[in-house]
């Protein structure tokens, strides 16, 4: 393979950890000469989310339109969605019916995180965070179910509109304090509870504030637990699926494109956690290409 090309989409920009991720591992992986990673936010409107839309058929039918802007305009060989309220409701799309490539979602990556953490602690409990309507979904729960995880072991808690705040400032003391009222909260569903917990990112937003999480944990008396983030695993996916190594190296463009602005304070707060880990992609997202014409939707 002499060119690849990975879009990597979500409803916001917590998926720029995946693509930056993604940059700086295929720079040395030598799958490909050359490689493109395109980060394509699917947000399709300033004001309104996908959870705000009334039913799944509204979401899948504005994924589905992003989706086939990512197809016409970058041509990828690969899509992840980045995105667990994307990936929850991805199935009810055209694309994921039709396409001759699927995409590949972030959820299976956490639920197998989870899986394994719990088999190694079988006394354990898990807590997933996400956002309220990737809870409501259930999905995570179902398949850990399905694994053969009991249910009373699975702990889901909400964090509403988290996501935006971590936008902002992943590391400052507004984040640190909504996430140690979100940990408070998903402790008081366990009264009493002194065993062991694993904790799970379920929203890409919320690995941008990993050691919050750690820190809240601790605060609350439950120091050591494990905060698995299912981001890396997407990265993974690319690398194991085209490889081995052809190359010395792989040169890698970053592109980031989105239908919607994005406000100056949160591209640079952002772009300093991403560039210690891919200068391209903090550069991209500096220089980030508006396109208001990206898609369009009749609801």
């Amino acid at each position: 393979m002499e060119e690849l090309t990975v879009a990597v989409t979500d409803s916001g920009l917590g998926g720029l950890s995946v693509a930056a991720d993604l940059a700086a591992r295929l720079a040395g992986s030598g799958i490909a000469r050359r490689a493109r990673v395109a980060f394509v936010n699917a947000l399709f409107d300033d004001a309104v989310w996908y959870n705000d839309l009334p039913d799944d058929a509204a979401r899948a039918r504005v994924f589905d339109a992003a989706l086939e802007a990512i197809e016409r305009r970058c041509r990828p060989d690969a899509i992840l969605i980045a995105c667990n309220t994307l990936s929850v409701f991805y199935p009810l799309t055209r694309h994921a019916q039709a396409a001759e490539r699927p995409a590949d979602s972030i959820v299976p990556a956490g639920v197998e995180l989870v899986d394994h953490a719990l088999a190694a602690q079988p006394e354990a409990t898990a807590i997933l965070f996400a956002t309220p309507g990737t809870i409501a979904a259930g999905a995570h729960r179902r398949a850990l179910v399905a694994r053969g995880v009991a249910d009373h072991r699975i702990v889901g808690q909400a964090c509403p509109r988290l996501s935006t705040v971590i936008e902002h400032d992943p590391r400052g003391p507004q984040a640190a304090e909504r996430i140690g009222e979100f940990v408070a909260a998903a402790l008081a569903q366990l009264p009493g509870y002194r065993g062991p917990l694993v904790a799970s990112l379920n929203c890409t937003h919320y690995g941008y504030a990993g050691p919050l999480w750690a820190e809240a944990f601790a605060a609350a008396g439950f120091p050591g637990t494990p905060v698995l983030d299912p981001n890396p695993r997407l990265a993974d996916v690319v690398l194991e699926r085209f490889g081995p190594r052809r190359f010395p190296a792989t040169e890698v463009a970053v592109e980031v494109v989105s239908k919607t602005p994005l406000p100056d304070d949160v591209r640079a707060s952002l772009g300093r956690l991403l560039h210690a880990v891919s200068p391209a992609t903090a550069a991209a997202l500096r220089d980030c290409t508006l396109d208001r014409d990206l898609f369009h939707v009749d609801l």
